[in-house]
């Protein structure tokens, strides 16, 4: 696969931050009922309940939390319901990944104008141990890899081709790689996969906006994400993504193998790594099943202390 032709955009470092309240004390039991009776003459008074207020000089009430789910439900609900460590042995791993901090309340392409060319994004700024995987293409649609992302509840992003995602069984297969509140989104890869760097302008166009009117019928709506053929682009693709409504082209600097992964940098996982991973099944993996290469991926990354986060949390 050629190398992506662009440098990663630059940001501040995100990181997630919370707060916790202490322990309160126990009363004795001999003051229960004299509280009990202070507490009624209180309410009665004051015309309000619940309060934890005082007089003058006392402190004030602890600030919630500080959580950036809000803007990301879909994150929420997918940390509130993180497998269990007898789901991830099915597969051949020892224990979970660790549950992935809150996203930022900010993404990377908050604020782009409608039709702007789109953000190239092959890395994530962030200082928390996470990456992010993506699978192309289309042409494996091993079931057993559906029952493996339910049971780990495994968050990616998915960028098909439209004449590869259409054989077989079809788009349905992709449908139920979605996963709860659709965790996991589909988005463009053109569609027919060429490299678009040998095209025209409106050849371009066409097989961006193309796809993009495939995903739009089919689900409601245009994709932001767009991932080129190959990571091979230029300033015409860009053109054609951002009029097509594209908002981010994702590259990546991690490649998934067989055994384990390659690294466009050195040779270990960074905070906010893309991890480049295809649809591929026995006859490309020398006989090797596609649940088979994600679980060693998986298996990688925690033994590098990571774990695994959805990426449109942040871009």
């Amino acid at each position: 696969m050629s190398s992506p032709a662009s440098g990663p955009i630059s940001a501040r470092p995100i990181s997630a931050r919370s707060t916790s309240a202490g322990p309160r004390s126990a009363r004795p039991a001999s003051a229960r009922a004299a509280a009990v009776t202070s507490l009624l003459l209180a309410l009665l008074l004051s015309g309000c309940s619940g309060s934890s207020g005082g007089g003058k000089g006392s402190a004030p009430a602890s600030p919630a939390p500080r959580t950036d789910t809000a803007a990301s439900p879909s994150a929420s609900s997918a940390r509130e319901s993180a497998p269990d460590a007898a789901a991830y042995r099915r597969w051949g791993l020892d224990k979970p990944l660790a549950v992935p901090p809150a996203p930022p309340s900010a993404k990377l392409t908050d604020g782009l104008k409608p039709g702007a060319a789109p953000k190239v994004i092959r890395h994530v700024p962030t200082n928390e141990k996470v990456v992010f995987l993506t699978f192309d293409d289309g042409a494996e649609k091993d079931p057993e890899f559906v029952k493996m992302t339910r049971d780990l509840k495994l968050p990616f992003t998915m960028f098909l081709t439209d004449d590869i995602a259409r054989a077989g069984t079809g788009y349905g297969y992709f449908e139920q790689l979605r996963g709860e509140g659709n965790r996991n989104t589909i988005n463009n890869h053109t569609l027919s996969h060429p490299n678009l760097r040998t095209l025209s302008a409106d050849a371009q166009r066409r097989e961006i906006c193309g796809q993009q009117d495939v995903l739009e019928k089919r689900y409601g709506g245009k994709p932001p994400l767009f991932r080129p053929p190959y990571g091979n682009y230029n300033d015409a693709t860009l053109a054609a993504a951002g009029g097509c409504g594209v908002k981010a082209l994702l590259l990546w600097e991690v490649t998934m193998q067989i055994n384990d992964m390659r690294y466009a940098q050195g040779d270990k996982l960074r905070p906010g790594d893309i991890v480049l991973a295809h649809f591929r099944g026995p006859s490309e993996l020398k006989g090797a099943t596609m649940t088979k290469m994600v679980a060693n991926m998986l298996r990688s990354i925690e033994r590098q202390g990571f774990t695994v986060a959805r990426l449109e949390d942040y871009v």
